[in-house]
């Protein structure tokens, strides 16, 4: 007999339907929601998972990142034990996915570079909470570097050649070279030969001592991380120009975190170098302490940002 496939299918369909329609009729009444009946929230469980989840820490360092996120861990640490709470490092390779993560609101505070901070524009409101001081100072400078047996002088010197940046948004890395050129009415684009990113000051540092780079601007603090880590790389370089002073950078936080919870913090950043432990891994990161944060001094930077156009 042949078989009809059409009225199979369609005699199947219909006994599919009469089962959920039959299911659907005797489920009980419990089964039933009325979206119109209110849940209390669960107040007491909220409250716990506010005073004790995580402290989330996002940084994106560019100081030997692979050597140095140890050193942050011992903050980290430092900080969980004094909270009480557990510290968690969130690490990217970019100033940006940093800046995205504060403006999403998904990390509670961010060791910030100094231009990271003030080139930050996103939703999520943030303040400072303390900055680092190195040899007494707040301050540091841009230092322009070329191979030691170049025949550069200054910076004019290195339009036509090849220039190595370290982030879009770094200050000392990035930005003073984009603030100089604009004063000359021209772009990196149309200065140099060639520019390129290397997301690490000491890797822009390696270009230049092995003539990948012509030339590169870097934190002066990072020239003398240098000094003590990588000296066979600073004998090969030398300083054609410093710009600045500039503030260095901060940790920041979310503006609506819990107001005892932020001074707690502060407190703990203040004494951090108190703790031997912990202040053996602060200097390690060009850090000698963290003091109460100058807002003013970051003022003349966000207007360059802003001019720039160069924000997040």
């Amino acid at each position: 007999m042949k078989v009809r496939w059409k009225e199979f299918i369609a005699l199947g369909s219909m006994l599919v339907t009469v089962l959920l329609l039959t299911g659907c009729y005797t489920k009980s009444a419990s089964s039933y929601i009325n979206f119109e009946q209110p849940v209390p929230l669960p107040t007491v469980a909220a409250e716990e998972e506010i005073t004790q989840r995580p402290i989330l820490i996002a940084l994106a360092t560019v100081l030997s990142p692979h050597e140095t996120i140890n050193y942050y861990r011992q903050i980290a640490a430092h900080v969980s034990q004094k909270t009480g709470r557990p510290a968690v490092l969130i690490q990217r390779k970019t100033y940006e996915e940093v800046n995205i993560l504060l403006a999403n609101g998904d990390v509670d505070i961010a060791f910030m570079s100094t231009g990271a901070y003030s080139s930050y524009r996103g939703m999520s409101e943030i303040e400072l909470l303390v900055m680092a001081e190195y040899e007494g100072t707040i301050l540091y400078n841009a230092e322009i570097i070329v191979h030691r047996d170049s025949e550069f002088t200054q910076l004019g010197d290195l339009q036509g050649k090849i220039f190595a940046f370290t982030d879009p948004l770094s200050y000392s890395g990035h930005m003073v070279i984009e603030d100089y050129l604009r004063k000359k009415k021209t772009l990196p684009e149309l200065y140099f030969k060639r520019y390129f990113y290397t997301y690490s000051h000491d890797k822009s540092l390696w270009a230049v001592a092995n003539r990948v780079a012509d030339g590169a601007s870097l934190d002066s603090q990072i020239l003398d991380y240098a000094r003590v880590k990588n000296p066979e790389l600073l004998e090969k370089v030398r300083i054609i120009a410093t710009i600045g002073p500039a503030p260095t950078g901060p940790i920041a936080i979310k503006k609506q975190m819990n107001p005892e919870l932020k001074e707690q913090l502060r407190h703990i950043f203040l004494r951090m170098h108190e703790d031997a432990a912990t202040n053996t891994a602060l200097k390690k990161l060009i850090i000698h302490r963290f003091v109460n944060p100058s807002p003013a001094l970051y003022e003349p930077l966000q207007k360059l940002y802003d001019r720039s156009g160069v924000t997040l």
